[in-house]
């Protein structure tokens, strides 16, 4: 009898570590189709072009601009994203610039030529 609740308890346990580990891959295919798309604002202008996701954040790439907005204000259209809901302009502005200044080392060409590179 324990042994029959031994291998019950070890099956619910390895289903349970199946199904998040298929909940997890299926998350990150989900983001990773939200890159390198246009992303338009609930007027259907241009806002720019997804560049990554961070966490709940979507990184957008507007100008010079890198703008983060929340997953959860993104809604697929087609081959576009829109962005529904208002957004302030000047958080997504603060986020974006925080995850640009993590990711980002700026190469510089002229110390590379110095050092032979």
């Amino acid at each position: 009898m324990i042994l029959f609740w031994t291998i019950s308890a070890i099956n619910i346990f390895s289903k349970n570590k199946n199904k998040i580990k298929e909940e997890l891959e299926m998350e990150e295919k989900y983001k990773n189709s939200l890159i390198c798309r246009f992303v338009l604002d609930g007027l259907g202008r241009k806002i720019g072009e997804s560049v990554a996701v961070d966490d709940d954040l979507l990184i957008i790439k507007s100008g010079k601009k890198y703008l983060g907005v929340p997953i959860k204000h993104i809604e697929e259209e087609g081959k576009t994203l829109l962005v529904k809901g208002l957004v302030e302009q000047d958080k997504a502005e603060v986020m974006g610039e925080k995850w640009r200044s993590e990711s980002f080392k700026e190469i510089n060409n002229c110390e590379d030529e110095k050092n032979g590179i």
